[in-house]
């Protein structure tokens, strides 16, 4: 938050709609007037709506409801997560953009867009990301064993469950990568990692989240088995607000993933569960398993019991309930 731009319109806000003039803005930030102006003129053009005077001064009447980094990091409470953000209008994906920058970009940098054109799910599935929703990568380096890098995927479930359930709504998680209200999806999250050896280089956790779209804004493909937050909930979200908590809870999470066993971490996420207990079928690139979910192994693997009552334990796939008889 210490460039000019982020810092005038602190001081803006703080002012709570009382004039400031461009020279105690000026004296603030220790550039003139005319500099002042034009960065006035910035913020007006990216939808900052701020009414001038030449003799009262500038007033801040609405901000955009737009995911801009300076609305972001104002009164984000992260000391890792969104320190530095990539903001885009319209990408292909946030994924593509991240792996492009992750080698030499600093842990916990965002990527974010209003609009994916290419949003990619978990097996090349595709991701619808229309504007309204949050779609995020969050570029992490955590040291660890490739082995270990699906258990990130539990981690981000539980992260995203968490605070939809602060919001007073029952989210619950679907193993792999879903988290559903009234078993609905309003969640999908991508992992992908780079590892030299068996170390992991950095990981790219994937997120979108359906928060104040229609349910129409949705194809009629995905629409039966798709919710939002604002469908559930019946009013407009505040996305800043709701990602600033993301990334704080997302935070704590991962704190609690690098100093603590996984063990906790994940009795929490077997506590918000979906999944276990289901007849499940499991689409991997090879086969189809076919059984009970009756648990989780401690790295992510999901564990069918089948027919023949032998248990197989499954890493990654496209998990499908089987309908109630």
């Amino acid at each position: 938050m210490g460039d000019k731009r982020s810092r005038i319109i602190k001081a803006l806000k703080d002012a709570q709609k009382t004039p400031v003039s461009g020279e105690e803005l000026g004296l603030k930030l220790g550039i003139s007037r005319t500099m002042v102006w034009k960065y006035i003129k910035s913020l007006q053009a990216d939808g900052y709506e701020i009414e001038s005077s030449p003799k009262r001064g500038y007033v801040l009447k609405s901000v955009p409801q737009l995911l801009y980094p300076d609305e972001i990091q104002m009164g984000l409470k992260t000391t890792l997560l969104g320190q530095k953000i990539h903001y885009f209008e319209e990408v292909s994906s946030t994924n593509s953009v991240a792996k492009e920058i992750a080698a030499s970009e600093e842990e916990g940098s965002l990527v974010i867009a209003e609009i994916q054109k290419g949003g990619r799910g978990r097996m090349g599935r595709e991701w619808v990301s229309p504007h309204g929703g949050i779609w995020m990568s969050v570029i992490l380096k955590p040291g660890i064993p490739l082995r270990h890098a699906s258990r990130l995927t539990l981690v981000a479930g539980l992260a995203v469950a968490n605070v939809i359930r602060d919001m007073g709504l029952d989210a619950r998680i679907k193993w792999p990568n879903d988290v559903r209200i009234n078993g609905k999806k309003v969640c999908g999250i991508l992992t992908e990692a780079k590892a030299e050896v068996d170390r992991v280089d950095y990981v790219i956790l994937g997120i979108g989240i359906n928060v104040n779209m229609e349910l129409k804004d949705i194809p009629d493909s995905f629409r039966a088995g798709s919710t939002t937050l604002k469908v559930e909930l019946g009013k407009h979200i505040r996305r800043v607000s709701f990602l600033q908590d993301f990334l704080f809870e997302l935070e704590q999470q991962y704190i609690r993933f690098k100093t603590q066993p996984f063990s906790q971490i994940l009795n929490d996420w077997l506590a918000l569960s979906d999944t276990i207990g289901r007849e499940v079928k499991v689409t991997t690139p090879s086969r189809i398993i076919e059984g009970k979910a009756v648990g989780i192994t401690p790295d992510g693997a999901l564990i069918i019991r089948k027919a023949d009552d032998t248990k197989e334990e499954i890493i990654a796939g496209r998990c499908i309930y089987a309908r109630p008889k």
